[in-house]
């Protein structure tokens, strides 16, 4: 449950009150005290809707680096800060995410941390940029994000043209892949990655004997695969996200394909696994960064969020860290100020559980990494 109404339509302080100890855990300082600076940070993520597990999970990451910054007692311009989590839900929609972004900009937020999809991140980034406040993305990896511009915009991994570099290679010098059919999900996420994908596919001498569009709504894609089929290529690789990329491995195994199936970070998850069943066995899929227990702080992250949370998708470990970013900047700065800490931002050498994370001129992490992993009875193996 997100805490969207947090910042309107409130005015009993008994009721402020109770809102932020549902929202932290325990009781905040009281907001009218002098010596207390309540810094807000938005969260924005697809909380309903067939990708609200992911959406979910970042959410969370986000919740518990906000309760995390609540007991290290931080002095930001002489003041305690206290820091609330404000939540909202795109529903992984373009149109929605520009209006949630405007919702947090009207709001003066002091930071936002978010979207998960590219295709809402990069529209809602404007906004951001727009109204001066600074924009952590956990896991679009579309290079247009960094790449428009805005002072205001960062990410904290590895983008789709080192993803699309990595996978391309692996395909055709690991599994000595000579033709590949490729299929996107038409948003900014899916076709940006596959486009990517394909790039490095043929600089590397393989061939593209295919490549099919659907949407991420539609989970029938018996035509696009009979078509496919007849082209027999070696390898199929879908960009795109879980609730797309299950069922299509469920319908090429009852297709009877024979190609090897490759997706990206959008369908490396356990939901994925979960919706594939049988189906998901020998399916490759890459994420950015390195496993969570290769981490700098994986492992003591997993037995925190799991206990709180639940099981770890993929991004909630990013989204903590993009909550820690901010906040170091901010103590770097002095200021909870947008237009004063952003300066920080890429100054930072921050020790994250994910990496050591530092920016680029463009906002992207230097030297992101990305690993490849490959299904053997139900697990997501490192390879």
């Amino acid at each position: 449950m997100h805490r969207s109404h947090a910042l309107k339509g409130v005015h009993a302080p008994w009721l402020v009150a109770a809102l932020l100890l549902a929202g932290c855990g325990k009781a905040p300082p009281p907001a009218s005290s002098s010596d207390v600076l309540t810094v807000r940070i938005g969260s924005v993520a697809p909380l309903t809707g067939p990708q609200s597990h992911l959406g979910h999970d970042n959410e969370n990451g986000a919740r518990l680096a906000i309760a995390d910054a609540n007991t290290q007692n931080i002095i930001i311009g002489g003041k305690k800060a206290h820091f609330e989590l404000v939540g909202e839900d795109d529903a992984a929609d373009p149109k929605t995410g520009t209006i949630v972004a405007q919702k947090l900009a009207d709001a003066r937020v002091n930071g936002v941390v978010g979207h998960l999809n590219s295709g809402t991140t990069i529209p809602a980034s404007k906004v951001y940029a727009d109204a001066g406040i600074v924009q952590v993305s956990p896991s679009a990896t579309n290079p247009k994000y960094t790449h428009q511009g805005f002072k205001t915009a960062f990410r904290v991994m590895a983008n789709d043209e080192q993803q699309g570099h990595v996978l391309g290679q692996f395909v055709t010098g690991t599994l000595k892949a000579k033709t590949v059919a490729v299929i996107d999900d038409a948003t900014a996420y899916g076709q940006g990655l596959a486009d990517e994908f394909e790039k490095a596919v043929t600089a590397a001498g393989g061939k593209v004997v295919a490549h099919e569009h659907t949407d991420d709504h539609s989970t029938d894609f018996s035509s696009i695969l009979t078509r496919i089929k007849s082209r027999a290529p070696d390898l199929i690789f879908y960009g795109g996200m879980d609730a797309q990329s299950g069922p299509m491995a469920k319908q090429i195994k009852s297709l009877k394909i024979t190609s090897a199936f490759l997706t990206g970070d959008g369908g490396c998850s356990h939901e994925f696994a979960q919706l594939a069943g049988d189906a998901a066995e020998g399916v490759y899929c890459s994420l950015p960064g390195v496993p969570l227990e290769k981490m700098p702080k994986g492992a003591d992250f997993k037995q925190r969020f799991n206990a709180q949370y639940g099981e770890i998708q993929d991004y909630a470990p990013y989204s903590y860290d993009a909550v820690g970013v901010i906040i170091a900047a901010m103590k770097s700065a002095n200021s909870t100020d947008p237009a004063k800490y952003v300066a920080a931002m890429g100054n930072l050498n921050y020790p994250g559980v994910t990496a050591n994370i530092q920016f680029d001129a463009n906002g992207d992490l230097k030297g992101g990494e990305v690993t490849l992993y490959q299904w053997k009875k139900g697990v997501k193996t490192p390879i």
